[in-house]
């Protein structure tokens, strides 16, 4: 009940339109599930349900297995050996690991640093939650900022090894790795001859292929402030989208409201957007994007896309205004 509640919520922040009825003898098979510690939704179109729940249970274990090398949380994942050993040693991890290591690096140096993996030294700073009474002493948010920094992480491409030369030094992929496991899910599914499907992975989709029907899928963005009013649809063709902004998020301290979004670079929540969605063809680089533009700003990360090939965004400001990037093709409601 709590994984479909998580679901509702997450579909009204934008809406899949799918087909579940037959079409040359295939079908559309769908599992909700929780995976990475959020609702995850897969649909494959297949030539039977059997056919389809069994390459689903694959796409899982296949999560499933990233989740075990990037999760911050797993005390035997690569990434928690990372950490542990930051100011100590550089620790050698696999090639898979440092490969999204480097990219990320690269997504942070694209951005300059409004996206940064080294901002989880910032994760125990700000709680959004109904506990938190009153806002983190600036000092505090001084000293963990203090540690972040993307150029600082030591990558050895001969040794594969990683090192995070400070104490407090952290690395977290919650911006990152949601659509890192998508990409990844979809190639394992579309090796066992899934020619359709997409994967919403907790707000960070992918879709390949056409419903039963033959029809496009459509990704319905609805306006948060508007009563669940239809802004726009936007076609998925062999396609990714990342949302970034959960507007049920945040915490409201002596009146004013608090995103949990947090820039990297001050320490402080971001303000002025309330969602910004990012399509482009790699999930997981839409994933990045969408934290970069959010933190980045509405005329700043609009440059940042309007310059990037095969890549679009949506923007949200705090009226509930819809902007978007030259280049995005959107149907009417």
């Amino acid at each position: 009940m709590a994984v479909r509640t998580a679901l509702l919520l997450l579909l009204s922040c934008f809406t899949f339109f799918g087909s579940d009825e037959q079409h040359n003898q295939m079908v559309a098979v769908k599992q909700s599930l929780t995976l990475m510690g959020s609702p995850f939704e897969i649909t494959v179109i297949a030539p039977n349900e059997d056919i389809g729940y069994i390459s689903i249970q694959e796409a899982v274990d296949e999560i499933q297995r990233i989740e075990r090398m990037i999760s911050s949380w797993d005390p035997e994942s690569e990434t928690s050996l990372i950490n542990e050993n930051a100011g100590i040693q550089p620790v050698r991890v696999s090639k898979e690991l440092f490969h999204l290591l480097e990219r990320s690096v690269q997504i942070s140096e694209m951005t300059n640093g409004a996206f940064d993996i080294s901002y989880a030294a910032l994760d125990n700073v700000w709680e959004f939650s109904a506990g938190m009474e009153s806002l983190p002493a600036p000092e505090k948010i001084r000293k963990a900022v203090s540690r972040v920094g993307y150029e600082k992480i030591t990558l050895d491409r001969d040794e594969f090894t990683v090192f995070l030369p400070e104490k407090g030094m952290k690395i977290g992929f919650g911006a990152i790795g949601k659509g890192y496991a998508a990409d990844r899910a979809k190639e394992l599914l579309i090796s066992k001859q899934i020619s359709s499907g997409f994967i919403n992975a907790a707000g960070d989709v992918t879709a390949w292929g056409t419903k039963v029907s033959g029809e496009k899928w459509l990704l319905g963005v609805v306006n948060p402030l508007g009563n669940h009013r239809m802004f726009t649809w936007v076609p998925l063709i062999e396609s990714s989208a990342s949302i970034s902004g959960k507007f049920d998020k945040y915490v409201t301290l002596n009146g004013k409201r608090y995103s949990h979004l947090i820039s990297p670079r001050t320490g402080y929540p971001v303000t002025g957007i309330i969602r910004v969605i990012v399509f482009g063809q790699s999930a997981e680089l839409c994933d990045a994007l969408s934290t970069a533009v959010h933190i980045l700003g509405k005329e700043q990360g609009l440059a940042l896309i309007n310059q990037l090939g095969d890549t679009e965004v949506i923007i949200i400001d705090n009226f509930g205004e819809l902007t978007s990037s030259v280049g995005l093709k959107m149907l009417n409601p």
